[in-house]
């Protein structure tokens, strides 16, 4: 079924289809451009034992379109995989969430690294969850993939690292220094969050998803919030989006400027690194006085936003952001007009174009590889003027073309802050929003999809009610999920001591990953 991104789709209007029809279905749109938001379980009943078929999501970019379709229960189908690359993970993640087997999928194994089988069954039923793994299934370690030869050795990296970043393992396929294969194993910070926000929604809901990725927290309230509204009707006031968007793009300068400096620290390059440093956490309390918490905790509500922006906070916010817009540029301009710094980024951790596009990377990651993948400007939120920005395109696939896009990314977001703040002061104060009472009756048997780009890429949620108004089901898709495999493919061919800079340039999140 196709549709407008901002509607909902009633389940009646997308009948089930064979698995076979969903398919050809999925794979006769991405050969068209077409790209696959979410691939994902659709259980019959809010019953934990109900059995579930297949439901997925696609967008087009340039016709700001979505097309949905579902199958009944099933427990297996042919994989997709090979034909379509980027149902690969969501074929993964199915099998382990809700046992529907992918037949002949060429590398079936747990997307969140569960190594003992039993003890994760008894955890998830426990929290009421689907098995995890199939019931009686012996605990075995995780099947590495191995390169054979005398000369091959293997480096294990993690799951706990130097730097107290979250838990993931890396294993490197190595013949000397050159790296033949990177495996990435997660889901050491698997939660169970998608499972706590089915019968939804509820209070907790919001702050649930606040820290579904750590460093996102507004990306991932706004999806949340966005999603709400279009199953509920909610029509968001001009006001209130601008303030949204104040808090996206805040977001996205305060990580821009931190990946900035550390990307310019694994070069050697400590003026930015440490400059960056401090810019960063000017970004990051220039949020906190638009809503007391740093990190944009608590700012958003579904209806709008829990705050307000006087005359006198836009004009000091104004300040700040000029201040901070000015160091930060200079901090970078210093680092990319140094020979030794760009001779390091240029052509490491290359990824090609088609790579990019068959693992369906979105982002920075994406527009690196020269594809124009960018939610603002294919599926905006709201009619809010852009200010002569646009997707920040590079095709060279390295390092060097990740850095570029942060670089150009800066001065885009500090033009939309300038915009929307100096407008805030001479717009009415927000008017009375709804409560939350308001937004929690949802229209039964709905499918509703939602896409905001995060400062690491587009974000989805999709959710489906039940006949009860209720969520049935509850997909939330952080970038770093299409993004990771980016990360493996940048490191073929490179030397493990180009790790840490190739990892810093796509700077993945573990918990977006493994929710």
């Amino acid at each position: 079924m196709l549709f407008d991104y901002r509607d909902t789709v009633p389940l009646s209007g997308m009948p089930p289809v064979s698995v076979e029809e969903l398919g050809a279905f999925v794979r006769r749109y991405i050969a068209d451009g077409w790209r696959l938001l979410a691939l994902f379980g659709l259980p019959e009943s809010s019953d934990e034992n109900a059995p579930a078929g297949l439901c997925c999501v696609l967008a087009q970019d340039s016709s700001h379109y979505l097309a949905a379709m579902r199958t009944a229960p099933l427990q297996s189908y042919a994989s997709m995989t090979p034909v379509t690359p980027q149902t690969h993970l969501f074929e993964r993640e199915i099998f382990e969430q809700w046992g529907i087997r992918p037949e002949g999928h060429p590398w079936l194994k747990p997307v969140r690294r569960i190594p003992d089988a039993a003890e994760a069954n008894a955890r998830t039923q426990a929290e009421g969850g689907s098995l995890a793994a199939a019931p009686g299934q012996a605990a075995q370690p995780y099947p590495f993939y191995r390169v054979e030869g005398e000369e091959i050795h293997e480096v294990a990296v993690g799951p706990v690292h130097a730097g107290v970043i979250e838990p993931g393992h890396f294993r490197f396929q190595c013949h000397g220094e050159n790296v033949l294969n990177l495996e990435i194993a997660l889901g050491y910070q698997h939660r169970g969050l998608e499972r706590m926000l089915v019968r939804g929604p509820l209070a907790r809901c919001l702050p649930l998803l606040e820290c579904a990725a750590g460093d996102t927290t507004i990306g991932h309230a706004t999806a949340h919030c966005v999603l709400v509204e279009r199953m509920a009707g909610c029509v968001v006031g001009p006001r209130a989006h601008r303030l949204r968007r104040v808090g996206l793009e805040l977001e996205r300068l305060a990580n821009h400027t931190g990946d900035l400096g550390a990307i310019a620290g694994d070069t050697g390059f400590l003026p930015t690194a440490s400059w960056n440093g401090r810019i960063r956490g000017d970004f990051l309390n220039t949020t906190a006085c638009l809503c007391g918490n740093r990190f944009g905790r608590g700012l958003l509500r579904p209806g709008g936003t829990a705050y307000d922006l006087d005359a006198d906070g836009c004009a000091d916010m104004l300040a700040r952001l000029k201040a901070a817009g000015r160091d930060v540029r200079g901090a970078v301009d210093v680092m990319l007009h140094t020979e030794s710094v760009l001779e390091r980024l240029t052509g490491t951790g290359y990824v090609s174009r088609e790579s990019a596009q068959n693992l369906g990377l979105v982002g920075m990651a994406a527009r690196a590889c020269g594809l124009k993948v960018d939610a603002r400007f294919h599926f905006p939120l709201a009619d809010l003027p852009t200010r002569d920005c646009a997707p920040r395109v590079e095709t060279t696939g390295d390092v060097l073309a990740r850095t570029l896009v942060r670089s150009k990314e800066i001065d885009d977001s500090l033009r939309l802050l300038e915009a929307d703040i100096s407008t805030l002061a001479s717009l009415p104060p927000l008017a009375e929003q709804p409560d939350a009472e308001a937004l929690a009756s949802l229209p039964p048997d709905t499918l509703a999809v939602s896409q905001v780009e995060g400062w690491r890429g587009e974000i989805c949620h999709v959710a489906v009610t039940g006949p009860d108004g209720r969520f049935l089901t509850y997909k939330a898709i952080d970038p770093s999920f299409h993004n990771w495999p980016g990360l493996a493919m940048a490191l073929r061919g490179n030397q493990i001591s180009d790790f840490p800079l190739c990892n810093k340039s796509f700077n993945l999140s573990y918990c977006g990953h493994d929710l």
